[in-house]
């Protein structure tokens, strides 16, 4: 290649590719260094014999690709929640006109309808032993999943705090199994009154 008739685009992209090149690469860098001074270039050595390639082993298949969430579950017990509780239409109703002691009553039946939907499909139990408020002592390699540190986290474990919320997790669940060609996208069937 003759440097003399080098195109300003190709000149641009040496400019950009170079340094990083050189940064990286000892050979390169020693070798520009000496066409800088003005020394010969010198003959490449030869490339080392590679190594021979070891008998190829089987190949163990590749794991499955990860699926996305199976949401019908998920979607199910909605349909519980709404179904025992209202719980979409309590949701979904705009309230702003209604007055305090009105949503208080209808909160009141979404709640009843709501506990009893989860106390018959799950068992949910706290995460934490101790009562909200009681001091506890965070060791190093607590499970962040289980327990948020919440306020002026600073530094690493053990951290002191007072439990704030003693979470809850779901220790069962059966929900109802699903039939042929269920559509657990419908939470609440639209309803005709003949």
């Amino acid at each position: 290649m003759d440097s003399e008739r080098l195109g300003f685009a190709a000149r641009l992209w040496l400019a950009f590719i170079l340094p990083w090149s050189v940064l990286f690469d000892a050979v390169l860098a020693a070798r520009i260094a000496r066409a800088r001074d003005g020394e010969p270039a010198r003959a490449l050595e030869p490339a080392p014999t590679p190594a021979p390639e070891p008998a190829p082993t089987p190949a163990t298949p590749a794991p499955a690709p990860a699926r996305g969430p199976d949401d019908t579950s998920a979607l199910q017990l909605l349909g519980i929640l709404q179904r025992e509780g209202r719980l979409v239409d309590f949701l979904r109703e705009d309230v702003t006109g209604f007055s305090d002691a009105d949503i208080g009553a209808a909160a009141r039946v979404v709640h009843q309808g709501c506990k009893r939907a989860l106390d018959e499909y799950l068992e949910i139990a706290p995460v934490r032993a101790e009562r909200e408020g009681d001091a506890v002592v965070l060791d190093p390699g607590y499970d962040a999943a289980r327990t948020r540190v919440t306020g002026n986290v600073v530094g690493q474990p053990p951290f002191r705090g007072q439990l704030a919320h003693h979470g809850w997790e779901v220790t069962k669940i059966e929900l109802p199994r699903v039939r042929e060609g269920f559509n657990a996208r419908v939470i609440a069937p639209a309803e005709v009154e003949l």
